[in-house]
């Protein structure tokens, strides 16, 4: 079987937030600095749609939000607690305000480069959680509207289909029920 090493397109994207959140788990996110290229398996997602109260999204279009109503396949950067940035990839049809949350990576490259970054040395805690994997790719502020399927930041396609468990998401106090959280079974790099 021939594996498939390719930078996923913007097609790709278009897909509603709740399919995409299971097609991008075992995807390769990549991001490229100065400071070298750092990687990881996505391995756990959120969905939230703007019919969700506790989506961006749900209130209409802002400053903030403003990027989850093109089409799929930008990157959507916020800054929550007052000290931390999550990374969502926008999903779906243009008008319509989606996307999802990457909740945990399983490193690949540029481990040392993200040790670094977070001052941890336990690979398991280096991006199990939204806010440890920002600050172990590198990812900032001014990633907010980048095209993912090319550049600096982009995600390459699985090279097999994980077994997938889903379950409530976490951070959040409306529709607190849903089980739109979707993570890689058995996955050590899925956060706690």
């Amino acid at each position: 079987m021939e594996v498939d090493n390719s930078i996923l397109n913007a097609e790709f994207f278009r897909q509603e937030a709740l399919g995409l959140t299971q097609t991008l788990l075992g995807c390769e996110l990549v991001h490229e600095t100065s400071e070298g290229v750092t990687s990881g398996i996505i391995v756990e997602t959120e969905a939230y749609t703007q019919d969700d109260p506790a989506s961006h999204s749900h209130r209409g279009i802002t400053e903030r939000n403003k990027v989850m109503f093109g089409p799929g396949g930008f990157a959507y950067i916020y800054f929550t607690y007052g000290m931390h940035y999550c990374f969502n990839v926008v999903s779906g049809r243009e008008g319509h305000g989606e996307g999802v949350l990457i909740r945990a990576l399983e490193p690949v490259k540029g481990i040392d480069i993200m040790r670094q970054r977070r001052g941890q040395n336990d690979v398991r805690n280096l991006c199990s959680g939204p806010a440890k994997l920002v600050q172990a790719m590198g990812i900032t502020k001014s990633d907010y509207g980048k095209p993912l399927d090319g550049g600096n930041l982009y995600i390459i396609n699985r090279q097999d289909v994980p077994k997938i468990q889903t379950g409530k998401r976490i951070g959040i106090t409306k529709e607190v029920d849903k089980p739109w959280r979707f993570w890689i079974e058995d996955n050590p790099h899925v956060s706690k």
